[in-house]
């Protein structure tokens, strides 16, 4: 190792980048972890919290509750804000907080005020905060009045910081906060409003985290029919977390990528090296040494080196929670400590080793059985043979331990298995894509030109650079395609085909004696608009066949169903955007058992069957109903479409309010903000919903999670070009006898530059036909397949593709090419 390790750039560049990838990401996930827990009373403004939907507390839930320590109550529902000129409005966030709001952290409003200054009645006027998007979507400034449901209240204040936002869960909307007595003025909360009631407790004496989990317990054997949600500070934010875990998973995927095809840079660097010792090794066999001490020798040594990359990485990932910290401090309102966590960082270093060896072992295997007459030639070590089985075997089984690794550490087993099948495949089939081109290049017919008969020689030459250039490129550049056509489509989704299909608006909240008069207005304001309207309820599936939920385990694709509170609703036709694939609708007028149509595909995932019951909870009562259908569903349509769809005897004589939603095609921006306006002076009660909006704030979400989802690619990418730009330098180092050979017979420096090129732009036209093809396919399953949605095939990623491709292999082919023609011929054939 005296001489350096010039020649383990590369090397040490790809195990530092996967190492730095996998350590750091799973360090900054339990940075943010971290701060969760520790600041899990915060957060969730409680010690424990208890949440109905659609109802308040009983007076012996409530006392049960008072006995717990101090309660503060809260109320949140989406409403329309509006001026008090009625000439503009918006969807808000509304939330009403009682005097020990909050009972944890603190409200910080610009100005600081007290909460009877901030919320109390002032001449004729509740208070209100808002932050400063909704005062400046609404043209508003402080003292203005605003309205909310029938009342005026007056903004006092500009909210900064709310202590339990985070705990709220994902708003669509800014906050508007009230106290209770404004929202009872309001008018909002009416029988059937989609209204969410909040009690969180301070547990004044203090609880351990097991007595917190008891009293969850205590209040599910207490209030067995209350259909309550319950969270402790142990789990503030059980959303933030459990994004955080799948985003850091599939990071550290995406390094074990990066790690993966640093891999084949690995063998790469290891193979040239040991062809460079071949002279040594031939000497230590001369000298009566063993093959195994030579591979041991040189095993050392590679390990040496592969420690020197990890620590270079684990420096690097050791770093990023504090670089990490500030970046992600306006995105997430979690005041996390960056620290050292040596967990994190020793996943790192592990996959790294591992991945060193199951790459190294191979080319050790082939030097322990260099001669020792390779002495008396200049024949390096033979690259087409295969190793003894030994050696064989102990690269596959290290190889099954890295998947086995990859696997366990992740959640999500069937992903995790996906991408170990996918990364063993890509390896295959790339491999095959490589020797498909020499052989076809060995194929070819003649040609005359000879700058392109010698380009075509090259491809399929001994030792060849095209398997290892179809190897490292192909697989970034498949990943980069796979995740562009896949948010290509998202993204045309969003932006074209859902608008064209999806409704105008959607109305909340349409109280039953209004449902007439509100038809009657969208009549004269949309004479050539589609209403339609249903019931809507929401409620708790508790039950399965009256087995408690808690206790099935469904795959993760179907736990949203049981996931919290569910839109349902009762008709009596089917409804029209939906397909029946099994059973039988009820007849008009049915009066029997009550009876369910449910989902086909959610109902497949709970593992559901025609007969089967379903318990949910609504209002605080257990209804039971007997699956009489399953449903098909076109959920990008964006209509009205929900999980249940029940028979109206269900819910006789159940308060509830109705959903409606309004098509007008052709309605420009001038009718809809009439439209608006009509609905919101008229109905103020009712909760308006344009569509434009809410896809509008999907778009930016998809452009954010695009954004990082093709940063963390790149990682892979980096890896590939290293690699490459390894095997390109190598490849050429073995060209210099031949650059030398060919300008003494008279090549002119243009004829090989030409040659050279045409070479690398054949083998990077083929790698990109490659990756676009396998990136089409991926992306065609996950986006028709999983996400049952159309696809299309982008020429735009097609070209970017093969550009991509061309502008690697090409550029750094040439850089390489300029060097190898810069040697002297004299020194080159003296050594022949």
């Amino acid at each position: 190792m005296r001489g350096g390790l010039s020649g383990f750039a590369v090397f040490l560049a790809c195990i530092a980048l996967g190492v730095a990838a996998i350590g750091g990401v799973n360090s900054v996930a339990r940075a943010i972890d971290e701060a969760v827990a520790i600041q899990g009373q915060e957060l969730l403004g409680a010690d424990i919290r208890f949440e109905l939907d659609q109802r308040e507390a009983t007076e012996a839930e409530r006392a049960w509750l008072e006995s717990l320590g101090t309660l503060a109550e809260s109320v949140t529902m989406r409403s329309m804000a509006r001026r008090a000129d009625g000439t503009d409005q918006a969807l808000v966030e509304a939330k009403a907080v009682d005097g020990r709001y909050p009972l944890y952290g603190t409200l910080v409003t610009e100005p600081s005020l007290p909460h009877d200054m901030l919320f109390g009645l002032r001449d004729g006027a509740y208070g209100a905060v808002a932050p400063a998007l909704l005062f400046d979507r609404l043209g508003l400034s402080l003292g203005d009045p605003i309205m909310l449901g029938t009342q005026a209240f007056e903004l006092r204040a500009k909210l900064v910081s709310e202590p339990d936002m985070i705990s709220e869960g994902f708003a669509f909307a800014p906050r508007l906060m009230v106290s209770l007595e404004g929202m009872a003025a309001s008018g909002l909360v009416q029988p059937g409003s989609l209204v969410e009631y909040v009690y969180k407790i301070r547990i004044d004496e203090g609880a351990s985290d097991d007595a917190l989990s008891a009293l969850s317990e205590e209040a599910g054997e207490r209030f067995p029919q209350a259909g309550w949600s319950i969270r402790t500070r142990l789990n503030a934010a059980p959303a933030l977390s459990s994004n955080i875990e799948r985003f850091s998973q599939f990071l550290t995927l995406v390094g074990l990528t990066a790690l993966v095809v640093g891999g084949v840079g690995v063998a790469n660097a290891v193979r040239a090296y040991l062809d460079g010792k071949r002279a040594v090794i031939a000497t230590f066999k001369s000298l009566g040494a063993s093959g195994g001490f030579v591979v041991l020798v040189y095993l050392l040594q590679i390990g040496i080196i592969a420690l020197i990359g990890i620590a270079a990485g684990l420096v690097f990932a050791a770093l990023m929670p504090f670089a990490a910290n500030a970046a992600l401090s306006s995105f997430i309102p979690v005041n996390s400590e960056a620290g050292i966590y040596p967990a994190a960082l020793g996943l790192g270093a592990l996959f790294g080793m591992l991945t060193t060896l199951a790459f190294a072992i191979l080319p050790l295997g082939r030097a322990r059985d260099v001669p020792a007459t390779s002495l008396f030639r200049e024949m390096g070590i033979d690259g087409k043979g295969w190793p003894r089985p030994a050696y064989i075997l102990t690269a596959i089984f290290i190889a099954i331990i890295l998947a086995g690794l990859a696997i366990l550490y992740t959640e999500e087993r069937r992903i995790a298995v996906i991408f170990v099948g996918a990364a063993v495949a890509a390896f295959i089939v790339l491999r095959g894509v490589g020797w498909a081109v020499q052989a076809l290049a060995r194929r070819a017919p003649p040609v005359r030109s000879t700058v392109l008969r010698l380009a075509i020689g090259n491809i399929h030459r001994p030792g060849a650079l095209t398997p290892s250039v179809v190897l490292s490129l192909g697989l970034g550049l498949t990943l980069l395609s796979t995740l562009a056509l896949i948010d290509g489509n998202l993204r045309r989704q969003v932006s074209g085909s859902l608008p064209e299909r999806a409704p105008n608006f959607f109305f909340v909240d349409i109280q039953p004696h209004e449902v007439e008069d509100f038809a009657a207005l969208l009549e004269v304001e949309a004479p050539h608009g589609e209403l339609l309207r249903v019931p809507m309820l929401r409620g708790r599936i508790t039950h399965l066949n009256g087995i408690d939920t808690r206790e099935i385990e469904v795959p993760p694709e179907g736990a949203w169903v049981l996931r919290g509170d569910r839109g349902i609703t009762y008709s009596d036709e089917q409804p029209e955007n939906s397909t029946l694939v099994e059973g039988e609708w009820w007849p008009q007028g049915y009066a029997g058992e009550p009876l369910v149509s449910f989902t086909a595909q959610e109902g497949r995932e709970l593992g559901l069957a025609l007969g089967d019951t379903i318990t949910v909870n609504v209002l605080g009562r257990p209804v039971t109903a007997r699956i009489a259908s399953f449903r098909q569903v076109e959920w990008e349509s964006l209509a009205m479409n929900f999980v249940m769809v029940f028979s109206p005897n269900t819910f006789a004589g159940a308060p509830h309010a109705w959903l409606a939603t309004l098509t007008a095609p052709g309605a420009s921006t001038a009718d809809e903000a009439r439209i608006l306006n009509a609905v919101t002076r008229n109905f103020p009660t009712v909760t308006t919903l344009r569509v434009k909006d809410a896809l509008e704030v999907v778009n930016e979400l998809l452009s954010q999670l695009a954004t990082a989802i093709r940063a963390a690619a790149a990682v892979a990418l980096q890896a590939s070009v290293l690699v490459l730009s390894g095997a390109l330098a190598a490849g050429n180092r073995a060209r210099v006898h031949d650059a030398v050979v060919l300008k003494t017979l008279g090549a002119t420096r243009r004829t090989l530059i030409t040659a050279f090129s045409l070479e690398y732009l054949l083998i990077g036209l083929a790698t990109a036909v490659f990756a676009l093809g396998a990136g089409a396919v991926a992306g065609w399953y996950v986006v028709s397949r999983i996400m049952a949605l159309p696809w299309t095939f982008l020429p735009e990623v097609a070209f970017s593709t093969i550009v991509i491709a061309l502008v690697l292999t090409v550029g750094f082919g040439l850089i390489g090419t300029w060097r190898v023609l810069g040697h002297k011929a004299a020194p080159v054939l003296r050594n022949l």
